[in-house]
């Protein structure tokens, strides 16, 4: 089994800053690609950023200059600090990653459990 579990989330006042950690754990092989996903009240969920096992890395445009994606490999950790929150960035925050599992041929598009971001003053 393996699981992803997200921490950091909470309530900060506009302009503040916030990090998340995801850290995927059980029987893993590799990690490739991880993004971090966001979805508002009424809402589709939609891609945050994203970085790839090469740590290449891309975000969409409204949280671009703001928001760092990271990975530490070696904790099969992925990281989003969040900086300059606006009151647009609330949302529940979900991490992804494409996960190899020793013995299983197909990779495995794992997700966490959600972590709430609510910025308001």
């Amino acid at each position: 089994q393996v699981q992803l579990v997200e921490s950091g989330g909470g309530l900060v006042q506009p302009g503040g800053s916030l990090r998340l950690s995801c850290a995927a754990s059980g029987s893993i092989s590799s990690i490739y690609a991880m993004g971090w996903y966001r979805q508002a009240p009424g809402k589709q969920r939609e891609l945050v950023a994203r970085i790839s096992s090469g740590r290449s890395t891309n975000y969409t445009d409204s949280v671009k200059g703001r928001f760092t994606i990271s990975r530490d490999n070696a904790k099969n950790t992925v990281y989003l600090q969040m900086n300059s929150l606006k009151p647009e960035d609330t949302a529940v925050y979900y991490c992804n990653a494409d996960i190899k599992v020793p013995g299983r041929a197909p990779l495995l598009s794992g997700w966490g459990q959600g972590t709430q971001v609510t910025v308001s003053s």
